[in-house]
């Protein structure tokens, strides 16, 4: 059975490094499709900058005309904290036996100590993890043992089992990050070519990320 990709995280705002991560992935790993779930009250994370509303927007705009990928709002309908957890539980249910991929960043992978419920996502989920240039992986903690005892290098793998390994993704990583962009915009610079034409326009009309009196464009 094609596993079910689900990519969280911040998308404050989203960008080419999560579409082309997800192309692969999408592709590497024969997904049935890939869902992104911006997060509502991340617990370990700072607030975005960008409100709920706006970065839904942003990524429903991204994946738009695109029939892979989609954008799922149920973190941000949650009331309470984002956990990852939670969010697996409901899918596991929705799903039944089908393997499902979460997809991360290797930093975040590498605090998974700190998550709530963590030693439980590993039986709900596959964990996917994603190396961005310059990111190490972890030499300590539940996401090193993981490493250690669940690491699978053939994703074919990942089609077999609804949940329980982990495989790690060393394709094209662009070296570009959500603050990167909002330090772009803050500057008053244009982040064309960053993000897709339509998250853009988005952060224009909206004028996020902009200093207090400034504008893009």
């Amino acid at each position: 059975m094609r596993p079910f990709g689900v990519f969280g995280g911040m998308f404050d705002p989203i960008h080419y490094g999560h579409l082309r991560t997800a192309h692969e992935l999408f592709e590497l790993l024969d997904l049935e499709a890939i869902a992104f779930l911006p997060a509502g009250d991340p617990p370990h994370r700072v607030r975005p900058l960008a409100d709920a509303a706006t970065r839904l927007a942003m990524v429903s705009a991204a994946v738009e005309g695109d029939a892979r990928f989609l954008a799922d709002d149920r973190e941000l309908r949650r009331s309470g904290p984002s956990f990852t957890v939670l969010t697996l539980e409901e899918l596991r249910a929705e799903r039944g036996a089908q393997p499902i991929a979460l997809i991360m960043g290797m930093d975040a992978f590498a605090g998974l100590n700190g998550w709530h419920r963590a030693q439980e996502l590993i039986g709900l989920a596959h964990m996917v993890v994603a190396v961005r240039p310059g990111s190490q992986p972890p030499h300590t903690g539940l996401a090193a043992a993981l490493l250690r005892e669940r690491r699978c290098d053939d994703p074919r793998r990942l089609s077999a089992t609804p949940a329980g390994l982990v495989f790690v993704n060393t394709g094209t990583q662009l070296d570009v990050s959500s603050s990167a962009v909002r330090n772009v915009v803050a500057a008053g610079r244009d982040p064309r070519y960053l993000m897709p034409e339509a998250v853009r326009r988005i952060i224009v009309a909206r004028g996020s990320y902009a200093r207090p009196g400034e504008t893009e464009e």
